[in-house]
């Protein structure tokens, strides 16, 4: 028996909207969100070093977290860079925005590393581009965990 993690809540819909699919339509739900990846801001495009490269992905993705300070806490924005001939990497960075863009860190880093076996996308997808799925969280919960550390200086 399996048991779903607690996710945050608009992560928790995206993975239940892929899991009520069958695999064909998964697939077009991962396209979907490949063309809903918001494009990066002016002052990113405009400085690539800003970003860094998930080597892990076939195809070049890059990304950047920033902390964003409000009232009630910090949140933590998401920003992506994948090319639109790479519908799969985009797509996957498409579910990471749409669900974990403007949470907290604790949030972010309370998230499975397997989350995105969640997709039910294993057998559709190659293990090399599942593998990058996985990468791409890492990536930004290493990014949030060290943003969280008191720099030394």
């Amino acid at each position: 028996m399996t048991t779903t993690p607690v996710l945050p809540p608009a992560l928790a819909d995206i993975v239940d909207d892929f899991q009520a699919l069958d695999e064909p339509e998964r697939l077009q739900l991962l396209l979907e969100f490949s063309r809903s990846l918001p494009p990066l801001p002016e002052r990113l495009t405009d400085h690539p070093e800003l970003l860094e490269q998930v080597v892990e992905c076939q195809t070049p993705l890059f990304l950047t977290v920033e902390t964003e300070k409000h009232d009630d806490g910090d949140v933590i924005r998401l920003f992506f860079k994948a090319p639109p001939e790479a519908p799969t990497t985009r797509g996957f960075a498409g579910v990471l925005h749409e669900g974990l863009d403007g949470l907290p860190a604790t949030d972010i880093l309370a998230i499975p590393d397997d989350m995105p076996d969640l997709l039910g996308l294993t057998r559709a997808i190659t293990p090399l581009r599942m593998r990058g799925m996985s990468a791409m969280l890492g990536r930004i919960k290493r990014k949030v965990a060290a943003a969280g550390r008191p720099s030394a200086g």
